[in-house]
């Protein structure tokens, strides 16, 4: 909660306010220290980090920041902004309050110090804990007062907003329930491993492409987005046009209830897709708060166009990296789950070649992507285990970030060796072998000759880290897949129980290859 103790807004200022409004003097309210909403009561701020503290004010005015056994001091600039950096905190003790003076005073209590994670993506990260499995016996355990949580509402807008409506609050078994669950559990796992408060940011949008989470202007200026932007370009100039129509259809069905209007095209202009939208209406507003890092589960409206995303995710990365000016924090996401209806014949795959594009990110530093090709859902986009997701996501957290020597990473394809007409394959991080689920031999794999004609193919371990792959039907094999389909029957593993990545040894065209 905000307290503003500088007038008494039962008294005097009532009556100063409306003679100042009646004068013209509209604006003395802007005269008020201010903060966005992502500062707030029961709010986390970063361990170890010089958080940054910022709002609006007169400008000139000068602006002091108490917390702990420090004070920070700055004055508004000629537009009314302020900014400044506190010395690091460090976590533990009692909660500690955040005070704002100038010419009046905002303070927040029960503000705590741990650690904050940005929790982002499309539906798959949004889904609530009550949506998610075991609901009930999640919610009535979820009894955690130093996990706290705010939500970023979603606003698709051109415009650049600098505050957003929400507020923190505590995780109790009722604010759990409409929380990201992925978010909730990767917390929780982290909340009880590292015995610290844990902050999460959701401002995940359900169907979001990725290119509304970069910067319009980035966009842009890259050529390799040209005809992503030519296309959105020509969206928003016949949009008076389709506006137009949409409204006339609008008063024709309501003189004839028999008429339906036409489709309302504000829905893309100030939708999860169009570019640049969502960096606006939602990331915006939180960039430049103290940050751990980020977690991130999209990919599936990208996926027609996965060759796009080898360029476009990465870019995304890096862009918010830039933005927020804390270094490369780190940045983990969930690979896409197998979907859709299982095809025992191996051929090409839109979504393999999105968990491809994903895996290649892996160049950026700092990151990591939580295999999850087993806990997909055949007629479910949303698949309701998510606790084992955000367990695999805290693995990459807990031991890059924390130093807990625990596996992180799925075993993943480093090279192919031919030996006559069998396949060796060499895995990295396989450490310490790697084993089969439900039957002895692994299954998931197909190879093909130099007519890149795939067949299913044989497979046996023959090492910690090693796989021979044939077939009877090719003599000279060229490429070996594995995992390679929307939704693969698949059943390796690394001995620590993390799932082998997808992959193919190959660089053939895919399907997406001249999408974009």
């Amino acid at each position: 909660m905000r307290k503003a103790t500088s007038i008494d807004r039962l008294g005097l200022a009532r009556t100063a306010i409306a003679a100042l409004a009646c004068l013209g003097g509209g604006q003395a309210a802007l005269a008020d220290v201010k903060l966005p909403a992502i500062f707030g009561s029961h709010m986390v701020l970063q361990r170890d980090l010089p958080d940054k503290v910022w709002g609006w004010a007169e400008p000139g005015e000068a602006v002091t920041v108490t917390i702990a056994d420090q004070t920070k001091t700055t004055k508004a600039d000629d537009k009314g902004h302020w900014a400044l950096n506190l010395d690091p905190l460090k976590s533990g003790g009692s909660p500690l309050t955040l005070t704002v003076k100038g010419k009046n005073t905002v303070t927040f209590d029960d503000v705590l110090v741990g650690e904050v994670w940005v929790c982002s993506g499309q539906s798959n990260m949004q889904w609530e804990v009550a949506r998610a499995n075991d609901p009930d016996l999640e919610s009535l355990t979820a009894k955690f007062p130093n996990i706290r949580f705010i939500s970023v509402p979603q606003v698709g807008t051109q415009e650049l907003k600098t505050d957003f409506k929400g507020e923190w609050t505590a995780c109790t078994p009722e604010t759990v329930k409409s929380f990201s669950a992925v978010g909730y559990f990767f917390g929780r796992q982290l909340a009880q491993t590292l015995d610290v408060p844990i902050g999460l940011i959701d401002d995940a949008w359900g169907g979001s492409a990725c290119e509304a989470w970069v910067r319009r202007d980035i966009l842009k200026a890259d050529p390799k987005y040209a005809e992503l932007m030519a296309r959105w370009e020509k969206i928003e100039a016949d949009y008076p046009a389709k506006k137009a129509e949409y409204d006339k259809s609008v008063e024709a069905a309501k003189a004839d209830p028999k008429l339906k209007p036409l489709a309302n095209p504000d829905g893309l202009m100030n939708g999860n897709a169009r570019p640049g939208n969502i960096y606006n209406g939602v990331l915006k507003p939180t960039i430049g708060y103290g940050i751990r890092g980020a977690i991130w589960y999209q990919g599936e409206s990208n996926a027609s166009r996965a060759y796009q995303y080898r360029d476009l995710f990465p870019l995304m990365i890096q862009s918010w990296r830039d933005e927020w000016k804390i270094g490369d924090f780190p940045f983990y996401w969930v690979q896409l789950a197998d979907f859709l209806p299982e095809k025992p014949e191996p051929g090409d795959s839109s979504w393999a070649e999105l968990r491809e594009a994903q895996t290649l990110t892996l160049k950026l530093p700092k990151t990591g992507e939580a295999v999850i090709i087993d806990l997909g859902e055949a007629k479910d986009i949303h698949p309701t285990n998510k606790q084992d997701v955000a367990k695999r996501l805290a693995r990459w957290a807990l031991a890059k970030d924390y130093g807990i020597p625990i596996a992180c990473q799925s075993p993943t394809y480093k090279s192919m060796e031919k030996q006559g007409n069998k396949v060796v394959l060499t895995l990295d991080h396989a450490e310490p072998g790697l084993k089969t689920f439900d039957v002895a031999e692994p299954i998931g794999f197909s190879i093909a000759g130099s007519d890149r004609r795939f067949v299913a193919a044989k497979a046996k371990i023959i090492g910690p880290n090693k796989v021979e792959v044939w077939s009877d039907e090719i003599s000279d094999p060229a490429s070996v897949r594995y995992a390679w389909a929307d939704n693969p029957i698949c059943n390796v593993y690394g001995q620590n129980g993390l799932p082998v990545n997808p992959f193919r040894t190959d660089d053939w065209p895919g399907v997406t290859a001249n999408s974009h």
